[in-house]
């Protein structure tokens, strides 16, 4: 397959959710003509330079690996003042654009190549031009971090020319919940006959197939799609309210991940898809999916969409649990469950899930669980010690303020949640969904 079409594509940022969901989704549309994206890292720059702008992405089906080549695509360097130039012109031409980088914190900095000011620039061109109107797809899996991208755009451009800009552009949220991962591990290559993104750097992109991804209604200004717009990437799929669908993936699919992973990480088990062989550990991770997280936002977004119905949850939660599960796509524990202390803020994954099932009148023991072992990431002699876990998770709450009552009821179930897992570990790991069964009503 070669580019065609008569569209530009522009990327901020080139790890595996660029490569292997937005650039590579755009390839395979067929409705662009030029593919381009910015990386700050000159080596995966200059790699992509000498392989003509042809990489690589392996895809991981549910019984195989394929790779998938992709290009030619542009690459330039933010931090290079002619390639910041390239990179404004681009977005003045794009028709669609993504960033896709480790946070919304990356969004701004004092850098004349910043993100946001060689978007506000190329914007600027594109308003003032009348250049195709584009949508700005905002991928750093936070609820607003089209909100927050697009005030740190605006603040760059003078007041008098923002409805211009607003007339051109839409900036759209989305619930992406495609697994991804960057494998450097020369063996782990080798071992899943993985292809590396280009031949000239030793890393390899591995994403799930999966491609159902959720974005926000595109409107520009106060108007619907307009101008007759039309998406390149035709297989994402609209919603006029995303709030619903972001808890379902933060307090559903990314939360089940976590403790999945940290459970993982107790156990001494290396790869997620070796969990399903520890007996109740799947059946314990469908109630957790299910009945905790499940039921909470059933009842918060009951009537909203057939997903959040009990027939719709269950299947939403059976088919990700399959895929979690997926050999092939080689999903590690560590990777899964780096940053325990970010992914245990108190609107995070893992308590967010538990305030959740909390506020609807839920017991989220199995939540708990994974939250206590998540803990022990953060400090390793947590599960053995008799210190309260307040001290460990009070500093990582802090900023957030909680409502003291709310503070108590959480550090309370957390706490039995650690009961619980030191009973199990005693126990010497027996199916873990029915000793929790049995063990409801465990108290310290």
């Amino acid at each position: 397959m070669s580019l065609s079409g008569n569209r530009a594509f522009v990327g901020f940022g080139f790890g595996a959710i660029q490569a292997g969901l937005f650039l590579c989704e755009a390839f395979r549309s067929g409705n662009f003509r030029r593919l381009m994206v910015a990386e700050v890292m000159p080596n995966a720059v200059q790699a992509l330079r000498q392989s003509a702008g042809s990489y690589a992405v392996n895809v991981a089906y549910r019984d195989r690996v394929e790779a998938v080549e992709i290009g030619p695509t542009e690459i330039a360097n933010p931090g290079n003042q002619s390639d910041c130039k390239f990179l404004v012109a681009a977005v003045a031409e794009a028709a669609e654009i993504a960033t896709a980088l480790p946070s919304v914190a990356y969004y701004t900095s004092a850098s004349p190549g910043s993100v946001h000011r060689i978007l506000a620039e190329g914007l600027r061109r594109k308003a003032i031009a009348c250049g195709p109107p584009a949508v700005v797809y905002a991928a750093e899996n936070h609820n607003h971090a089209a909100e927050i991208l697009e005030a740190a755009v605006l603040s760059e451009i003078p007041g008098h020319e923002h409805n211009q800009v607003h007339g051109r552009v839409s900036f759209l949220n989305t619930v992406i919940g495609k697994m991804s991962g960057v494998v450097t591990d020369p063996y782990e290559i080798q071992k899943q006959g993985l292809k590396t993104v280009t031949p000239f750097e030793s890393r390899a992109v591995l994403v799930e197939a999966f491609n159902r991804i959720l974005v926000s209604r595109t409107s520009f200004g106060d108007r619907p799609a307009t101008l007759g717009f039309h998406r390149g990437i035709e297989v994402f799929e609209e919603k006029p309210d995303l709030l619903p669908f972001e808890e379902a993936k933060l307090y559903g699919h990314n939360s089940t991940h976590a403790v999945a992973a940290y459970l993982g990480a107790v156990l001494g088990v290396g790869r997620i898809a070796d969990l399903g062989r520890t007996s109740g550990v799947t059946a314990f991770l469908e109630a957790a999916f299910v009945d905790e997280s499940g039921e909470a936002l059933i009842r918060r977004h009951k009537g909203k969409d057939p997903l959040f119905t009990p027939e719709g949850y269950r299947a939403y939660a059976t088919d990700l649990l399959l895929r979690m599960f997926n050999p092939y796509l080689g999903d590690t524990v560590e990777r899964v469950g780096r940053d325990p202390g970010r992914k245990l803020e108190w609107d995070d994954r893992l308590v967010g899930t538990v305030r959740l099932a909390l506020q609807q009148g839920l017991n989220p023991v199995r939540y708990a669980m994974g939250t206590a072992a998540a803990v022990t990431a953060l400090d390793k002699s947590a599960l053995d010690s008799t210190v309260p876990l307040q001290e460990l998770l009070d500093p990582v709450w802090h900023k957030a303020s909680p409502n003291p009552a709310e503070r108590e009821a959480v550090l309370r179930a957390v706490e039995e949640g650690r009961t619980r897992l030191r009973l199990w570990r005693h126990d010497g790991f027996p199916n873990l969904e029915a000793f929790v069964e049995r063990n409801l009503s465990v108290r310290r």
